[in-house]
């Protein structure tokens, strides 16, 4: 009888709540463990080598030094920095002029074939990126697919140069992409209200004004989200460079790779990641302030 007293004593002096922090904390264990070992200490780590040099057969040779970052000025990183930048806002600009009226127009189907279209949007999701990279290489290689069509159809006379070219790799990031760029616009055009549109055509608007002054605006922040999703990894990505552009058009990835797998300088490395690292903060950033501001205007 004592020891119930006792255990209903001890239970009692418990914070309140105390059984619901104890609970989330063994279910979210697992997942803070997986991101403080796979994301956090490999971040701490890449930040530690940026101030140390490279050793004179690889690897860090732990002295302080800011030539890393001295490197940066360099016209040949600057000149691939501003390639990629270039490569990635083209890829996102293609996937928002594509992607917009394919999920308005999804959108607007029967619920049918509505969910037929977003599995048809997801389906490449389902193979493996470099597969479909490959496949690309399929059809655009010299004796390719739309190459025999083309000169089966009398179009050319002889296997047009499609491959390892920038068009190439904006049309294979393109591809791997749109996908990110069409579900989230989608998801934002199926909760519209259908009454504000209705509201906007009975005070006399015509279509093309109802959906510069309703449906545009609301979806505008989707549309951000999409942009970021998609400039994000365009331009940290090297396989679509290395295999569509046949190494011709080096990105920031593929300097990132050469720096710890070729040239092994981690250090140098590391400061390249920090750059794309940055760029992706002040996108998050960008985007958020300016999703703010169209709610509120």
């Amino acid at each position: 009888m004592s020891g119930n007293l006792t255990k209903a004593s001890e239970t009692s002096r418990r914070p309140p709540g105390w059984g619901r922090a104890a609970a989330a904390v063994f279910f979210l264990a697992p997942g803070l463990t997986a991101l403080i070992v796979l994301a956090i200490v490999p971040m701490i780590l890449m930040l530690t080598y940026m101030f140390f040099p490279r050793g004179r057969f690889g690897g860090v040779v732990y002295e302080f030094t800011l030539e890393n970052f001295a490197r940066l000025n360099d016209p040949l990183y600057l000149g691939v920095i501003g390639d990629s930048l270039v490569i990635a806002g083209l890829v996102t600009l293609i996937a928002l002029l594509i992607g917009y009226p394919t999920a308005y127009a999804i959108a607007q189907l029967p619920p049918r074939w509505k969910t037929i279209a977003l599995l048809a949007i997801m389906l490449p999701f389902w193979t493996n990126f470099l597969i479909r990279v490959y496949a690309w290489i399929v059809l655009l290689s010299g004796p390719g697919l739309i190459n025999d069509a083309l000169t089966g159809l009398g179009l050319v006379d002889e296997p047009l140069e499609l491959l390892y070219n920038e068009g190439t790799i904006v049309l294979g990031l393109v591809y791997g992409y749109l996908s990110l760029m069409i579900l989230p616009i989608y998801s934002a055009v199926e909760k519209l209200d259908p009454r504000l549109r209705e509201a906007s055509a009975n005070l006399g608007a015509s279509p093309f004004r109802t959906f510069l002054s309703v449906t545009l605006p609301l979806t505008l922040p989707s549309a951000l989200i999409g942009a970021v999703l998609v400039f994000v990894p365009s331009f940290g990505n090297y396989v679509v460079p290395e295999l569509l552009g046949g190494g011709k058009a080096i990105m920031v990835g593929n300097m990132i790779r050469d720096q710890f797998l070729k040239a092994r300088d981690w250090p140098f490395g590391a400061t390249l990641a920090l750059v794309m690292i940055v760029f992706t903060f002040v996108l998050l950033i960008a985007q958020a302030v300016a999703s703010r501001r169209v709610r509120n205007a």
